[in-house]
């Protein structure tokens, strides 16, 4: 469990997927995260990728959203990238950005990792505001980057975040 100034982070586990799915499926998540009709096995299938550490994020014992990792292992390349999703009932509190801190913090200290990766959609100007406030930067958009549910494709933003620059 790793916990931060307002938020505990925690491995999800099967009990919460209903849960995460119901986050997945609110309009204001749902067009930003992927998944078909069924959000609870999209929900379970990341659970089952052994390339993802999936954490629940949980705010006065209630999951309000998830966050997960990935590792580039290449130790030429070597880095983290992050995911997250929050109920859109607690955005504005500062709990992504103290979810992402929390996780951030605990990659540093417990894996060595010195850099970040995050990749939200080129139109998402919350997301990459909350990013910029946590300290990751704009790299570059990554062009046709993703099909969306309209089945264009559409832009993305690589976004990186080196330890050093992790604000508080």
């Amino acid at each position: 469990m790793l916990r931060g100034r307002s938020v505990v982070l925690r491995p999800v586990t099967a009990a919460d997927v209903p849960a995460l799915a119901a986050i997945r499926a609110e309009p204001e998540v749902r067009r930003w995260w992927r998944g078909d009709d069924d959000l609870a096995a999209a929900v379970a299938a990341d659970l089952a990728d052994h390339d993802l550490t999936v954490y629940a994020i949980e705010h006065g014992g209630r999951v309000v959203g998830a966050i997960q990792w990935y590792a580039e292992d290449d130790r030429d390349y070597r880095h983290a990238s992050l995911d997250i999703f929050l109920d859109p009932a607690v955005r504005g509190a500062g709990l992504g950005g103290d979810a992402i801190r929390t996780l951030v913090r605990h990659l540093i200290d417990e894996h060595g990792h010195h850099r970040f990766t995050i990749d939200p959609a080129a139109a998402n100007t919350p997301a990459i505001r909350a990013y910029a406030k946590v300290g990751f930067r704009p790299v570059g958009v990554l062009r046709r980057y993703e099909r969306g549910a309209d089945g264009r494709w559409h832009d993305g933003l690589l976004m990186d975040l080196l330890a050093d620059e992790l604000a508080d």
